[in-house]
């Protein structure tokens, strides 16, 4: 599976049109291996968690923001010893954070570290990360 190195690299795979997902897990082969399972309730899901990457319409900063964004909403998962990586599949349910569950899964790319650390930087830089809604 290629990895990619730089967020615009992110953003060209996103206008071919395939709807792209976000996970955070030791990766395809791992995940193939086993169910995701709700953490609080102990269930085994119909597929795999994951986050939707597409830029929504009312969004009007530009797409890189909205993906630096999407990437740093899990990263306390690179601390628990995942990596992200992009998937396609078929959405066959919703997760207990209202998350696609998807089957049919089909593994896209590796994000780099590095892609990771510039989607921060620019999170933190160009949004008010962290802000409350309240």
């Amino acid at each position: 599976m290629p990895t990619l190195e730089r967020l615009d690299e992110l953003t060209q795979l996103m206008e071919h049109g395939v709807e792209l997902y976000l996970r955070y897990s030791p990766g395809p082969v791992a995940d193939a291996q086993h169910a995701s399972t709700d953490h609080e309730s102990g269930l085994v899901m119909p597929g795999l968690s994951a986050n939707p990457m597409r830029v929504p319409a009312w969004w009007s900063l530009p797409p890189e923001d909205w993906l630096a964004r999407r990437i740093c909403q899990y990263l306390r998962e690179l601390r628990e010893g995942a990596r992200p990586w992009v998937l396609t599949g078929r959405v066959v349910d919703f997760g207990p954070d209202n998350e696609p569950l998807l089957d049919d899964v089909e593994p896209i790319a590796w994000l780099s570290g590095e892609l990771v650390r510039h989607a921060h930087q620019r999170y933190r830089d160009r949004l008010d990360a962290g802000r409350a809604t309240h």
